[in-house]
C-alpha cells in the first residue's frame, strides 16, 4: 500500500466515512473515496515529490475545477458568442464567469462572482448559528485584461448580526 493511500484511509476513517471494520458507511462516499484513491495512485506512479508535487497539485486543481492557470488577456478567440435577442453577449471559454455585453458596465468585461456577499444566521431548527452567502446582479465587477479571476467575500451585517466576528455566540452553540 502506497504512503498516499495509507494517509487516505486514514483520513477517511478519520471522517467518519469508515467503520471499524473497514467498510464504508455510504454508498456515495465509497464512490468518491474511490475516484480520489486511483488519482492518488496515479499521482503516486508517476514519482513526483519536492518541488514537482505541489505544483502538479497546483495545476491539476486549477484544471479539474476549470480555472485558467494563466491571466486572461480578452482577445478574440477567448470569447463565445450567446446572444439574446437584440443584446449582444460574450461569455468567456477559458473562464465561464466572465462575459461581455453591450447593456452591462458600457460594454466593458465584467466577472460575475467579483463579489460574494455573506452574512450570520440563526437556523429556525436549533438556533446554532452559520453562514449564508449569495451572489446577484451587485457580485458583478467591471475588469481589465490581462485578468486573473479573483472573488472578494463581502460581510453584510444585520441588525440581528452587525458585526463579522461572533465567536462567543459560536461558542454558546457548542456547549
Amino acid at each position: 500500500m502506497s504512503n498516499y493511500k495509507f494517509h487516505a484511509m486514514n483520513e477517511f476513517r478519520a471522517a467518519g466515512w469508515l467503520d471499524e471494520n473497514g467498510k464504508y458507511k455510504d454508498d456515495m462516499q465509497e464512490m468518491i473515496c474511490n475516484h480520489v484513491l486511483k488519482l492518488l495512485e496515479v499521482f503516486a506512479d508517476e514519482g513526483h515529490s519536492g518541488s514537482s508535487a505541489p505544483y502538479t497539485i497546483n495545476l491539476f486543481s486549477k484544471l479539474a475545477k476549470f480555472d485558467p492557470i494563466v491571466p486572461l488577456t480578452g482577445e478574440d478567440w477567448e470569447w463565445n458568442e450567446i446572444s439574446d435577442g437584440d443584446e449582444k453577449i460574450y461569455q468567456n471559454k477559458r473562464c465561464s464567469a466572465v462575459f461581455k455585453s453591450s447593456n452591462r458596465f458600457d460594454g466593458h468585461p465584467y466577472y460575475i462572482d467579483g463579489k460574494v456577499f455573506w452574512g450570520w444566521c440563526k437556523s429556525e431548527e436549533d438556533g446554532k448559528m452559520f453562514k449564508s452567502s449569495y451572489t446577484g446582479r451587485n457580485s458583478h465587477i467591471p475588469i481589465v485584461f490581462p485578468y486573473t479571476p479573483n472573488t472578494e467575500y463581502v460581510f453584510e451585517p444585520t441588525d440581528e448580526f452587525p458585526n463579522e466576528v461572533l465567536f462567543p455566540i459560536l461558542e454558546l452553540n457548542n456547549e
